[in-house]
């Protein structure tokens, strides 16, 4: 039996190019495997092969998709007849993410061609394309592509070979909001106080209609007179001291900083540079004023627009880092301001 045909993309990272100062490489493909599509070849076994492999760098996708999804499909064109279109894993990359949903729906609908990719749950990229096409949950880093791989390739599979796909719990995507009637030996009803007595007693359950959960965030009043509020400011734009002397990772970041800028005017390049992954850095290098506007909220504590800004400013990079990681983060720095008298803060970003 022949194997089957599968067509790969990957970001400019993966394919061994380059990070950030290659995230604007145009689209181009490669016969056979490459990078991550080793261990997909090593998955696949006898079953199929990767027949060619589609790179685009993060940067050039997002900036320009209209151009990039009519290049890559002029890419794939010779490959048409290929059985399986596999984007990934993305991991918690965002802008990757974005890409690898964005073209394997647009392969899936342009070329009907089975397509499927692979992410972490908080990848944007998840929740804007989850109901469009599969998308099997990875870990948040290339840490746990040995995980990964398996779970994408069997779910891959299963797409090329026109076989039944399971529920997301057993197939290990996520979730798409696609009801499916189904018979079972007990009806609602049964099932439903089933489910209610196990939870009375305490013991394990599980629902069949899982709900989403979402913060709900009460707004804080307005302040009545910013000539005499004392502000702050956070950024996960990932601003720190020339050298990085706390160490905060370029992604996923285990910690964040407090730096004192009492006697700072203004954050000059060469005292101050960021230390975030998933943006080109030139910018906030040259002048970290650009994601900690600290030279403009001088010039309004001088002319008397605000009260006082704070003596310490606090970063961390949201590149990569969890949901779970940010509410604590968040929740250490608010006690920290509320006990040094803060009225409110200047929250920024990248």
């Amino acid at each position: 039996m022949s194997k089957l045909k599968v067509i790969h993309y990957i970001n400019q990272f993966f394919a061994g190019i380059g990070g950030e100062e290659k995230a604007d490489h145009q689209p181009e493909i490669k016969e056979g495997f490459v990078g991550p599509g080793m261990a997909l070849t090593k998955e696949f076994g006898d079953e199929a092969e990767i027949v060619a492999t589609v790179i685009c760098g993060d940067t050039y996708f997002n900036e320009h998709q209209a151009e990039a999804e009519a290049k890559i499909l002029e890419l794939i064109e010779p490959y048409k007849d290929a059985d399986l279109f596999i984007a990934g894993p993305a991991f918690n990359a965002g802008r990757y993410g974005v890409a690898a949903a964005a073209v394997t729906k647009l392969v899936q609908e342009k070329l009907n061609m089975p397509a499927v990719t692979a992410m972490y749950v908080e990848n944007p990229g998840a929740d804007m394309y989850k109901q469009d096409v599969y998308i099997v949950e990875t870990g948040n880093s290339a840490a746990t592509m040995k995980k990964a791989i398996p779970a994408l390739a069997k779910l891959a599979l299963k797409l090329a070979k026109g076989e039944e796909i399971g529920t997301s719990s057993e197939e290990g995507y996520l979730e798409r909001g696609i009801r499916k009637n189904e018979f079972l030996e007990k009806r609602g009803s049964e099932r439903a106080v089933d489910m209610l007595v196990s939870k009375l007693k305490g013991e394990e359950f599980k629902t069949e209609l899982p709900m989403p959960t979402f913060d709900n965030v009460d707004p804080q009043p307005a302040i009545k007179d910013m000539s005499k509020a004392k502000l702050a400011l956070v950024t996960s734009g990932g601003i720190v001291p020339f050298g990085n002397p706390d160490r905060i990772e370029s992604s996923s970041a285990s910690k964040y900083g407090s730096y004192n800028i009492s006697t700072v005017d203004d954050l000059v390049e060469g005292e101050f540079e960021t230390a975030h992954g998933g943006h080109d850095p030139m910018a906030a290098n040259q002048d970290a004023d650009r994601v900690v506007p600290l030279d403009v909220l001088r010039d309004m504590e001088k002319e008397g627009i605000i009260g006082s800004l704070h003596g310490y400013f606090y970063s961390t990079t949201g590149n990569g880092t969890s949901v779970n990681s940010s509410k604590a983060y968040a929740a250490e720095i608010a006690e920290k301001l509320k006990a040094d008298g803060v009225d409110g803060v200047i929250l920024t970003s990248t």
